[in-house]
């Protein structure tokens, strides 16, 4: 993986889609770092102010200093924003 590009999970413990994300990513051997909201109101508050949602999960893809966001835990939209971000991504 470029070291320019960073994946952000924002998630929670016991969300079913978090951990289909969380498994996703693993699965092709990028690494993320995980937000975890849980027990954390000031966190999905900074979601909203970013997004306008309080939910998760939230994918992040930043590289050069420009993120882009995955707002919803569909796996085949993730795949397409990280090989737009230069990730190469083994099906």
């Amino acid at each position: 993986m470029p070291s320019s590009t960073t994946i952000v999970l924002w998630s929670k413990e016991g969300c079913h889609f978090c951990g289909e994300v969380k498994s996703y990513l693993e699965s092709k051997n990028q690494p993320y770092q995980n937000i975890e909201v849980s027990g954390n109101d000031i966190l999905r508050d900074v979601l909203e102010l970013k997004y306008g949602i309080r939910h998760v999960p939230v994918v992040e893809v930043g590289r050069g200093g420009v993120y882009e966001a995955l707002l919803e835990p569909d796996l085949a939209k993730l795949e397409k924003l990280l090989a737009a971000a230069g990730e190469e991504v083994v099906s």
